[in-house]
């Protein structure tokens, strides 16, 4: 028998056990099968064989042994809101969809801990926290599910206050290659035990084990928040006016940085009227006199540096106005330049050298036919270009690509990583051997001892 024949019966036998196990939440019908073969990036669809929704850990657990015995790949599946083609099936296989997994098992709010499915976005954990008085802070924008931004290791507008998803999860629940479960980490704030097995499954991207359940750290939320805009003369002046509140140890909880074409697509999308200049977003968070005292103090540090007089939101509406605006960016841009697709890359520097990294960036897209608006995380060093560009016309394609590369290898050159947020998935494969060297064959010595078979989401990160 010939090994394509061979692999064809193995598929068939392993897509028959998987809907006599699941029933109706088995499904071939193409259009969910192409649902579940893309994401929010500009990568082409990779539709799977089939598409399963589990309802628990040991389903989970069970789906991952059929596939086991049979070599059939198997890709965890949550909201479809990553940007590096995290979720396309590249090699066939199974999605296995985890939303129906999306209960809140139990919140310890004396302990400032909760423990829910994977399939939970984070929308809904804090709209059930809000009685509680505590709030789960990672927002990486999109309503995305708490097993997805594990995978990715997400941060967001969040992350110069409260960490990534790296520093907000005490543990898990996940389903190895073999189909074993196994339990990391715990709700004690600290431990020596062992290797840390929570933080090598955070941002593996469903290739080393498929999350089923995460314990989360919470915070109060705060007794006030203070939300503004500051506009600057230069994107070095603004740069520069986050380093040094930083460096002031002005507790800022959110730093956000827009070009001027970013604001221009905003002003559009969200119906604002901001000023078409580069743009500080920011929120302190506190009791009301730090935030006013907070704000009086960054408002002045911005003046030295070029900023124009800030215009603050204390309401909640108006906040909630302004980051959504923020959050919208990447819909802005499509908006703006109807017709394309957004190749969206994410890259992260020492601040320091930020102003540096999107000043070359900005004068590589000066010389091209593109439009890319840019905006950043500025607190940590992080900042993001949305290429508007169509993946069918060979030539956009081969100016986008150039754009990109050159804003990741400046990146690299400058100490910094491929990727602050995003993630490898597809997208950035050629990049990692360049940024980790040979700690890229330590990575794959780790795959393949958990996942020989290389089952779980083949493709992603690096080749094996």
């Amino acid at each position: 028998m010939s090994r394509a024949v061979e692999n064809a019966d193995g598929k068939a036998a392993a897509l028959a056990e998987l809907a006599a196990l699941l029933g109706d939440r088995f499904t071939t019908a193409p259009a969910v099968r192409e649902a579940h073969g893309r994401d929010e990036s500009w990568h082409p669809v990779a539709a799977p064989d089939a598409v399963a929704f589990a309802q628990t850990t040991d389903e989970v657990a069970a789906i991952v042994r059929i596939c086991a015995a049979h070599a059939l790949p198997v890709i965890a599946f949550g909201a479809g809101t990553s940007l590096e083609g995290h979720v396309s099936a590249v090699q066939g296989g199974l999605s296995l969809d985890l939303t129906q997994m999306n209960r809140i098992l139990e919140v310890n709010a004396s302990d400032l801990d909760v423990r829910v499915e994977a399939g939970v976005t984070r929308k809904a954990l804090n709209e059930y926290l809000r009685d509680t008085g505590l709030f789960f802070p990672i927002d990486p924008g999109a309503d995305a599910t708490i097993g997805g931004m594990v995978a990715t290791r997400a941060s967001g507008t969040n992350a110069v206050r409260y960490g990534t998803m790296r520093e907000n999860v005490l543990g898990l629940t996940a389903v190895m290659a073999d189909g074993a479960i196994v339990r990391t980490g715990g709700r004690a704030r600290k431990s020596s035990a062992g290797y840390d097995l929570t933080r090598l499954l955070v941002g593996s991207e469903g290739t080393l084990g498929i999350v089923t359940e995460v314990t989360l750290r919470l915070y109060g939320i705060p007794e006030a928040v203070r939300s503004g805009v500051v506009p600057f003369e230069s994107i070095e002046g603004a740069v520069d006016a986050v380093i040094e509140t930083i460096q002031s140890g002005l507790p800022i909880a959110r730093i956000e940085i827009l070009d001027p074409l970013s604001i221009r697509a905003c002003n559009a999308y969200s119906k604002l009227s901001l000023a078409e200049v580069p743009t500080l977003f920011v929120e302190f968070h506190g009791t009301e006199a730090a935030v006013a005292e907070q704000a009086e103090r960054f408002a002045a540090i911005a003046a030295e540096h070029g900023g124009g007089a800030a215009a603050w939101a204390s309401k909640p509406e108006e906040r909630t106005r302004l980051w959504e605006a923020r959050h919208n960016a990447y819909y802005a841009a499509l908006a703006y330049v109807p017709g394309k697709k957004g190749m969206v890359s994410d890259v992260c520097v020492p601040i320091s050298r930020l102003a540096e990294a999107i000043s070359g960036t900005l004068a590589d897209l000066e010389t091209s036919f593109l439009k890319a608006p840019i905006v950043g995380h500025v607190g940590d060093g992080n900042f993001h270009m949305l290429l508007m560009m169509d993946p069918s016309d060979p030539r956009d394609l081969a100016e986008a690509t150039r754009i990109h590369d050159r804003m990741v290898a400046r990146a690299l050159a400058l100490g910094g990583t491929s990727t602050g947020e995003h993630g490898i998935g597809e997208g950035k494969i050629k990049f990692l051997e360049a940024e980790h060297g040979a700690g890229v064959a330590v990575m794959r010595a780790i795959k393949q001892a958990l996942d020989p078979q290389n089952i779980l989401n083949p493709g992603k990160i690096f080749s094996v």
